[in-house]
């Protein structure tokens, strides 16, 4: 028969609270004064399980590898709040509880079956990094009930009854395509850069995974948005079968004491020794208050939760997305333009801005591309032919009153546009003079995150990622140059966003805002 149907509101089938009984029958708390002792779960890791267990209504036996609502989980707590011990619990069950469906009972109940040859991975970018997966893994069964279940518990491999293992693998070892592994921990996936090859990791993993049915669960701290890591991926996917969990207290001071304990006790939750648990939030708080007296940014990820560029980083990613507001831009508005341009590497941009202060990256040709070519996708170089094609249609569509070029690359082309719309309007702008280059990203900046701003702009993808990846290289005199997070993530947009910027500055500045006064002939 199929499900029951639900008792209440917002219930749903789930085989998450059998697995959660399993667990609390077998697992134990794997270190500490209480080693040995029952390992019981909190409200928090009962409502994880069951969202990360949900069933489809409709799942049939036979059906078993599409019976699940959400492919994978993600699960996003600060450090200490025991994401460790609880993957740990799991990938117990996965390799001997009743984690697979296997049908409805005769009162309409889902009923689970372990899996007859489980091959679970627990997975990170480096060694150090699983072993705080698998170090307190071996004294949960080593120490428990398990110890009977699954006796050959050994260094770098679990084997268990029937052929099947448990082995931690990392992005430079073990973790290869085709394999047909069950189950997967990837671990404290904000540090899973393509740079240390954890997308390459994460991607290979969720393919072996989709060929026998099995599934994930990625637990993280909150991540720094301009490093595009797997964490960060993955809640930014506009996918809709990958279960989130991710509890985020309101803005805090850290000057503050009241308000920072009020943000941790939402961010710790059930962990707190104040409900009953573990995590002693005035030890937590004295930690926060010393990392942030070096790295803020940091300690509102690891201890608050809370997404939050690093330090150094040039603009804040959500004070950027502030200042969207989609805004029409009619032919023949004046405007100026910004361009950084590449050959092989990085990416090449046009990003243009109104005078009163609207930036947006225009389209050009028959399909409307937007101004943005990166190489790896016109077959490993810059397309200069495209590139100068949607000068020509900028400069035809829009009055451009200044243009500003970063000329490297493009010392050619830019002579030629020089040549055709005049020195006046054309402008050779070097990036990498110091005191002008610092000057132009303060004033982005400024007018990014000041109150009464009259800056706004499209909400340009690429504009918007290049933002968050740029940081502040520090140079003399208290000034600073940008460069890249990591060598993978560009910048070149957003230097295109500078440069349009500082050209819309100067403009107004050299009066070129006021409308021209015509000249009337009396009779």
């Amino acid at each position: 028969m199929p499900w029951r149907g639900p008792d209440h509101p917002g219930e749903f089938p789930t085989l998450g609270w059998l697995v959660g009984e399993w667990i609390e029958s077998h697992c134990v708390i794997p270190d500490g004064d209480d080693i040995g002792e029952p390992y019981l779960l909190t409200d928090e890791m009962w409502t994880f399980l069951a969202w990360h267990y949900r069933l489809r209504p409709d799942a049939t036996e036979d059906g078993w590898r599409s019976a699940w609502h959400y492919r994978r989980s993600q699960l996003v707590r600060p450090q200490k709040w025991g994401k460790g011990p609880l993957t740990c619990a799991m990938v117990c069950a996965e390799a001997e509880g009743p984690v697979r469906f296997a049908g409805w009972d005769a009162d309409g109940e889902p009923v689970g079956r372990r899996w007859e040859t489980p091959w679970i991975q627990i997975a990170a970018t480096s060694e150090d990094q699983t072993d705080n997966v698998y170090r307190a893994l071996v004294p949960m069964i080593n120490e428990g009930p398990l110890a009977d279940i699954i006796p050959d518990t050994g260094e770098t491999r679990i084997n268990v009854p029937g052929g099947g293992r448990i082995e931690p693998v990392t992005s430079s070892g073990r973790a290869r395509l085709g394999q047909r592994i069950t189950f997967a921990v990837q671990d404290e996936t904000h540090s899973w850069l393509e740079a240390n090859g954890g997308w390459r990791l994460a991607e290979t993993q969720r393919r072996n995974l989709s060929g026998t049915g099995g599934r994930a669960v990625e637990t993280t701290n909150a991540w720094d948005p301009s490093e595009q890591s797997v964490a960060q991926r993955t809640a930014e996917a506009s996918v809709r079968d990958v279960y989130r969990d991710h509890r985020i207290p309101a803005p805090a001071s850290l000057a503050n004491k009241r308000e920072r304990h009020k943000a941790l006790r939402v961010a710790y939750g059930d962990s707190s020794v104040l409900v009953g648990g573990w995590v002693d939030l005035d030890r937590i708080d004295g930690e926060l208050v010393e990392i942030a007296e070096k790295d803020p940014a940091q300690a509102e990820r690891f201890y608050l939760n809370r997404i939050v560029a690093g330090t150094g980083a040039y603009i804040d990613g959500d004070r950027w997305d502030l200042r969207l507001a989609l805004q029409e831009v009619e032919p023949g508005a004046a405007v100026t333009l910004g361009f950084d341009g590449s050959d092989i590497d990085d990416w090449t941009g046009i990003r243009l801005e109104t005078l009163d202060g609207y930036q947006f990256t225009p389209v050009y040709g028959p399909d409307r591309r937007p101004t943005v070519w990166n190489p790896a996708e016109w077959g490993g170089q810059v397309p200069r032919l495209e590139v100068m094609a949607a000068f020509d249609e900028v400069f035809a569509t829009y009055r451009v009153v200044r243009a500003y070029l970063d000329p490297p690359y493009w010392e050619t082309e830019a002579d030629t546009l020089a040549d055709r719309h005049g020195e006046k309007v054309v402008v050779r702008w070097y990036t990498n003079r110091i005191v002008q280059m610092h000057g132009a990203a303060e004033r982005l900046a400024t007018d990014v995150t000041k109150k009464d701003s009259t800056f706004w702009h499209d909400g340009c993808t690429w504009a918007g990622q290049h933002i968050r990846n740029a940081r502040k290289a520090a140079r003399p005199a208290g000034r600073y140059l940008l460069k890249k997070a990591s060598e993978s993530q560009k910048i070149d947009i957003a230097m295109c966003s500078i440069l349009a910027h500082e050209a819309a500055g100067d403009a107004i500045a050299a009066g070129l805002a006021k409308p021209k006064r015509r000249r009337v002939a009396g009779f």
